[in-house]
């Protein structure tokens, strides 16, 4: 099987760039009742049902709810047990420290976030971290990188959009003759159907080939 463009193949490294951030690692409350105090932030069917939709313990959780609040304390209640609908706008979601650096930050937002926009719930936020943690099968990171990469949201990944993607991996490094050509390779080795696009199916199979991109996919939530 013929391997990928070398040029597509380098610029696979930047894949480090995407996704690649973590959680904080300030102190924070490790259970629903805080230390000295008896606030608690959600219920054990709240947690239970968290830790069903998620690959976190509840102590992970917990972390990654005051990670959120950080980003917003005036926004974010400490007392989530009846639910409040709240959503923090993607300007301060971008603005995360492990995100702000991240040419792919506006599109990982949007694509997990429930309006489209970047605009982020805690759910939209837990389950960010969750695909994106060392515990996520393969399938699900792959599922997810393409409709990071499916920039028009139509459930293939085009020239267009293959064009785009090359642009952020390398940051504008590739002429625009070595982005055409790079794109046109891939289509041409990756596209089992020859109907000049990729498919789901035919990002999972290229995906096999790339060694790393589970690991550069991962991201680690701090010791407990």
């Amino acid at each position: 099987m013929p391997c990928l463009t070398a040029a597509f193949c380098a610029s696979i490294s930047y894949l480090k760039y995407l996704l690649a951030f973590g959680c904080s690692r300030e102190p924070v409350c490790h259970g629903a009742a805080g230390m000295g105090n008896k606030q608690t932030i959600f219920t054990s069917q709240q947690l239970d049902a968290y830790q069903d939709c998620t690959y976190f313990t509840r102590k992970e959780i917990l972390r990654l709810f005051h990670r959120y609040r950080d980003l917003a304390p005036q926004l974010v209640p400490l007392d989530y047990t009846n639910q409040p609908d709240v959503r923090l706008p993607y300007e301060l979601i971008g603005s995360m420290p492990e995100l702000k650096d991240n040419p792919f930050r506006q599109r990982i937002a949007e694509v997990f976030s429930e309006d489209g926009e970047g605009n982020m719930t805690l759910d939209d936020f837990l389950d960010m971290f969750s695909v994106l943690s060392e515990m996520a099968p393969r399938d699900l990171k792959a599922y997810y990188a393409f409709k990071i990469y499916d920039f028009n949201n139509d459930d293939f990944i085009c020239k267009s959009d293959l064009e785009k993607t090359l642009n952020k991996l390398t940051r504008n490094e590739l002429t625009e003759d070595e982005v055409r050509m790079v794109c046109e390779k891939v289509i041409d080795e990756a596209d089992l159907d020859n109907d000049g696009r990729l498919s789901l199916e035919d990002f999972q199979h290229m995906i096999v080939r790339a060694p790393d991109f589970l690991r550069l996919h991962n991201t680690y939530c701090p010791d407990m």
